[in-house]
């Protein structure tokens, strides 16, 4: 877990020279075929938006540990990271932030031409409480959402089985690491410097 000088927001995750991993959570029907794939099949949707989170807490506090209906199996999502770092290039902030945006005409304008949305929301403790640092989800519509199942995955693990033991303590959490934006993306998703 992160220390008390975690920058309010940063991005998080499990990551290579070459990869990121993000966490996704599905039911059985849908997250069953992607698996055997090796990416997002029908009946993923490629018409609705689809949120990664490389937190692996925030991701089991959004699915309550995979006991959510719909989102009962865990996936994690190896992605390049040439593909995650395009998708934040296109991506703009959920809400209006005046240290980003010239004007809230601006920002509706550039929310309305951005393929990708990115939202800030409260990092979690394993029990869920929220901490005092954010974590980094990312929304992704239309063409964003094809080129992601059909360029920049590169593998897809079903840990579902994995999070009794981690939630435990007999299993180690992933090991997060700061990811390091370049600075245009930092300027673009309003990460903290």
């Amino acid at each position: 877990m992160a220390s008390q000088l975690t920058p309010f927001r940063q991005v998080r995750a499990v990551f290579d020279d070459r990869e990121i991993t993000v966490y996704q959570a599905y039911s059985p029907e849908i997250a069953g075929p992607a698996v055997a794939a090796g990416t997002f099949v029908a009946p993923f949707s490629f018409t609705r938006m689809t949120w990664i989170k490389p937190s692996f807490l925030w991701m089991m506090y959004r699915c309550g540990w995979a006991a959510k209906p719909g989102q009962e199996r865990v996936l994690a999502v190896r992605i390049t990271r040439a593909g995650f770092e395009e998708i934040l290039s296109s991506a703009c902030l959920t809400h209006y932030d005046p240290d980003v945006h010239p004007s809230r005409d601006a920002w509706q304008a550039q929310l309305a031409d951005s393929p990708a949305r990115v939202q800030w929301d409260p990092e979690r403790t394993m029990t869920g409480a929220a901490l005092p640092y954010r974590s980094l989800q990312v929304g992704l519509t239309g063409p964003l959402v094809e080129r992601y199942a059909n360029e920049w995955i590169s593998g897809i693990t079903d840990i579902t089985e994995q999070l009794s033991t981690i939630r435990e303590g007999a299993a180690p959490l992933p090991a997060e690491r700061p990811y390091p934006l370049p600075a245009a993306i930092i300027e673009r998703v309003a990460a903290s410097q």
